[in-house]
């Protein structure tokens, strides 16, 4: 028995480890320059669920490991829930230089390398010596050599000794061979320098290089008035007593590499960190109805970059498939690596005839910078069958109605319907002459009748209104016994009206649309049935027509 439980856990581990598809495995640092001595972290994140751990081997050349832990995170959007697993390892440099922190593996998982700089602490101390001034200012970037358009993040670190007034200000950050994006608020911390406590007013900027070559990033001035101690008492008349001071940051080069040559010629350029696809259908793999339309929603998140480097996702187009796109919702967040850019497009896909089509990939290519290689992310294609509906005709081409086999078949439920409705007509007569009253007679029905709908449908219309005519033409199609799709395939303008309608609902045109043609289209639609023609014209309209 233990044998046979032993064998199914085997079994099912095994099948979940092939099912399991490669999640990325993403490495970053809390900080890209470090001092000889000093520790740092190293983070690694997989949204794979099993219980392995990394293989911590390759960092032993260069880093002692002095301590690991593991947390796993738990989200759900009401729908669907993920885990993210994540290690923190605390590492020290063996030596100073530039150092390597090499790919590492999880199963099939790879991290991409990570590059860093430990200087030697005498640099540290030359610099503390430098700072002994009350206020002084600290500038990194993360990265010294960048791509064109990548990001690299400056951060600017004010530290103060002394109480300052809240008068305090700081020049902008402005390159004209750059874009400059401040990432949120300042931070404000404390932070012990030789046994002394400073405040620390930290400001970050997302650089994006907008030429090749060396740029230089200007020095930024800090301005504030230092609290005189000796003048507690001040009671804020007049001027403020104290120091006024400024200091500035220093210039700092910055190493802008060309677009690659190996990158395709013909799409856009897309230099970032990590790419994110997804895309969602608004139903499943079953045959899709002629008439209805099918959504594909696609989801885009880019780690470092801008919503403005971020382009189309559209595929290509398909004979036979009418695309309605919606309008782009694009935005960016903030986060420890800068900005997360994310853009979701959505596209109605109306097939014009019954038939298969074959719905092509979705491929973004983009710039790995932490890899410096090409890369792919491709969202697959779909296979959609179209099923036209019974009796309809798969041509767009208008035909005459073929002869209904069952009309015979109906009369009687017909004649006790009318039956029906008749008496419940004389029955309210009775009602109404027994009370005498003044107001003229009303026939009750079950709904509405084709004419009321008509009536409705064309003051829909009238008034341009692609929504309310959407509704009102459904009502209207739900009291005959075709559908639109085979009104459509009997009616080249009602087919060509539906179109323009449809239109108007998937994208921007929705305010240019005019709703004349599709009345007219619907009014003049061959009769099916003579005799309820007939009946529907007995009853007067809601709406005079006009013209």
């Amino acid at each position: 028995m233990t044998f046979f439980l032993r064998l199914c856990a085997s079994i099912f581990l095994l099948a979940s480890l092939l099912s399991t598809p490669a999640w990325a495995l993403t490495a970053s640092v809390d900080r890209a320059i470090i001092y000889e001595g000093e520790s740092f972290e190293l983070s690694l994140e997989s949204a794979d669920n099993s219980f392995t751990s990394p293989d911590w081997e390759p960092l032993k050349h260069d880093f002692i490991i002095l301590g690991t832990r593991q947390v796993k995170r738990f989200s759900s959007d009401g729908q669907q829930s993920a885990t993210t697993t994540q290690w923190l390892v605390s590492l020290q440099a063996r030596r100073i230089g530039r150092l390597t922190i090499p790919p590492l593996s999880l199963g099939s998982q790879q991290s991409a390398a990570i590059e860093l700089q430990v200087r030697p602490q005498s640099a540290r101390e030359e610099q503390a010596q430098e700072r002994i001034a009350p206020v002084f200012i600290d500038a990194q970037l993360s990265h010294d050599r960048v791509y064109l358009q990548a990001q690299t993040i400056l951060t600017l670190r004010i530290y103060h000794s002394v109480s300052l007034y809240n008068d305090s200000s700081l020049s902008p950050l402005e390159m004209e061979q750059a874009r400059v994006e401040v990432l949120g608020q300042p931070r404000t911390y404390e932070s012990t320098i030789n046994g002394v406590r400073h405040g620390v007013i930290e400001v970050r900027y997302a650089i994006f290089p907008l030429e090749s070559g060396t740029l230089e990033i200007p020095a930024q001035a800090f301005s504030a008035t230092l609290v005189d101690r000796d003048q507690q008492n001040f009671l804020g008349f007049g001027n403020r007593p104290g120091k006024r001071v400024q200091v500035r940051s220093p210039k700092i080069p910055l190493t802008v590499l060309p677009k690659p040559d190996s990158y395709p010629k013909d799409e856009p350029w897309l230099p970032a960190a990590s790419v994110s696809l997804s895309q969602q259908w608004s139903q499943g793999d079953e045959a899709l109805p002629l008439g209805e339309s099918l959504t594909r929603t696609l989801q885009l998140s880019v780690e470092g970059v801008s919503i403005a480097q971020l382009s189309n996702l559209r595929s290509q187009e398909v004979d036979g498939v009418r695309r309605y796109a919606d309008q782009p919702q694009s935005s960016q967040t903030i986060n420890d690596n800068g900005l997360t850019a994310t853009r979701q497009e959505s596209e109605a896909l109306v097939p014009l005839q019954a038939g298969t089509y074959a719905l092509p990939p979705v491929r973004l290519t983009w710039w790995n910078t932490k890899t410096a290689q090409v890369e792919v992310s491709e969202l697959p294609g779909r296979t959609l069958s179209v099923s036209a509906p019974q009796g309809a005709n798969n041509s767009a081409t208008p035909r005459l109605p073929e002869p209904r086999q069952n009309k015979a078949l109906l009369w009687p439920w017909q004649l006790a319907s009318g039956v029906l409705l008749l008496g419940n007509v004389l029955l309210l007569i009775l009602w109404l002459r027994a009370r005498r009253a003044p107001s003229s007679t009303k026939t009750a029905a079950s709904g509405p009748s084709t004419r009321t709908l008509l009536d409705e449908l064309k003051r829909t219309c009238l008034a341009n209104d692609p929504q309310q005519t959407r509704q009102a033409l459904d009502a209207w199609a739900r009291s005959k016994t075709e559908t639109l799709a085979q009104m459509g395939s009997r009616h080249a303008p009602l087919a060509d009206a539906l179109d323009q309608l449809n239109s108007a609902l998937y994208s921007e045109t929705g305010q240019q649309w005019q709703g004349q043609e599709l009345f007219e289209a619907v009014r003049s639609l061959p009769a099916q049935d003579k005799k309820e023609e007939h009946a529907d014209s007995a009853l007067p309209p809601l709406y005079p027509r006009s013209g």
